[in-house]
């Protein structure tokens, strides 16, 4: 009974998370500030500016615990030290740190870019079942009460019985005046999916754009996570070569030499040929470079992506961050390929700030 009481300015504290969330998210993209504590379904970020709820006097009043005058020689409490008032022993104010789903951190970033719904291909080959919230009815726990409907009927019932006072409105609803929400269970197919995240660690990639790769990763994760249960991803790095490692080695490992990027796609296009048969998976690639490819290789990679590639996977994205001290040369081939595939998509990233807005070329077509 007690979570039947609080349960209603849970939801409300809940929104007000949310909405403080998604009004700073661009900046926790940006600052990779979502990325440093993260559990297996929940991650913990700092929240500004949140109060709490907490007793407070009534001004109204004065009476009770810890108001009046007070006399010579009482005891007082502990106080805020004003400013200027020298060094006190009190701690800082400290921002709010709350555990948000990976599930509601993709709903906010879906919201927050307007990214569509993905449309799975592939066979649908395990059957699951959601509870969606879609009825209504006239019995439930206090936490699901509908409180729109709950509200107009009992304004409705006090109109009708003469109780209702313009002048003095005061709508108390009644046993009978109450709504709940209600769920019914619908099928949810699922299926499976895997993505590929390669890297450009030749020695022209710096630190910082290790770290826009990584911060972009994370989210494109979150995305593709809350649309397939079963999701598996696969790292490639390359240089003039291309081999897989683990996540870590993904975002650690710098080499020195030339970019043969044409190697990363056609391990690429083996992985997919000797594990993940297209009509069984949904596919992503996400490649990222700073561009600088060696001049004779850009041909082999466009004729990868048209022959082994494209015709196979849902999408196949290409992010060039900013070069450090290299020429560019690959992006301009690969938007004269995306101009004829639909699901090739290329986005230039010269800085954090330009996360959000990669995202939303890569994901904006709901594929």
């Amino acid at each position: 009974m007690a979570f039947d009481r609080i349960g209603p300015d849970y939801e409300r504290f809940r929104k007000i998370v949310h909405g403080r969330i998604r009004e700073n998210l661009r900046r926790y993209i940006s600052h990779g500030e979502m990325i440093g504590r993260r559990g297996k379904d929940l991650i913990s970020i700092p929240i500004p500016e949140i109060d709490i709820p907490r007793f407070e006097k009534d001004p109204r009043k004065d009476i009770g615990v810890g108001q009046g005058k007070g006399g010579v020689g009482d005891l007082l409490g502990k106080g805020k030290p004003e400013r200027g008032a020298g060094a006190g022993d009190l701690p800082g104010e400290h921002m709010l740190e709350v555990d948000v789903t990976l599930e509601d951190l993709a709903q906010l970033l879906g919201e927050e870019l307007e990214l569509p719904r993905i449309e799975p291909k592939g066979k649908k080959n395990i059957q699951n079942y959601h509870n969606r919230y879609t009825t209504i009815r006239r019995v439930g726990p206090e936490s699901l009460r509908h409180f729109k409907r709950t509200y107009k009927q009992a304004l409705k019932r006090q109109i009708i019985s003469g109780q209702y006072n313009p002048e003095e409105p005061r709508i108390v609803p009644i046993h009978e005046d109450r709504f709940y929400k209600s769920w019914k269970r619908v099928p949810l197919p699922e299926s499976s999916a895997v993505v590929f995240y390669m890297m450009d660690v030749s020695g022209s990639m710096g630190d910082e754009q290790k770290e826009i790769v990584r911060t972009e990763s994370f989210w494109i994760d979150i995305w593709l996570r809350s649309h397939y249960k079963n999701l598996e991803v696969a790292y490639l790095i390359h240089d003039a070569e291309a081999r897989e490692v683990d996540r870590e080695a993904f975002y650690g490992t710098k080499e020195s030499g030339g970019t043969k990027i044409s190697s990363a796609y056609k391990l690429f296009a083996d992985m997919i040929d000797k594990k993940y048969n297209p009509d069984d998976w949904n596919i992503y690639g996400f490649h990222f470079s700073d561009g600088d490819n060696w001049s004779e290789d850009n041909d082999d990679c466009i004729s990868l992506l048209e022959q082994r590639i494209l015709k196979r996977v849902n999408l196949f994205c290409y992010g060039q961050v900013k070069p450090v001290q290299s020429s560019d040369t690959f992006i301009h081939y690969f938007r004269e390929l995306a101009g004829k595939h639909e699901n090739a998509v290329f986005s230039e990233i010269d800085d954090k700030e330009g996360i959000m807005d990669s995202i939303k070329s890569f994901l904006g077509k709901g594929r």
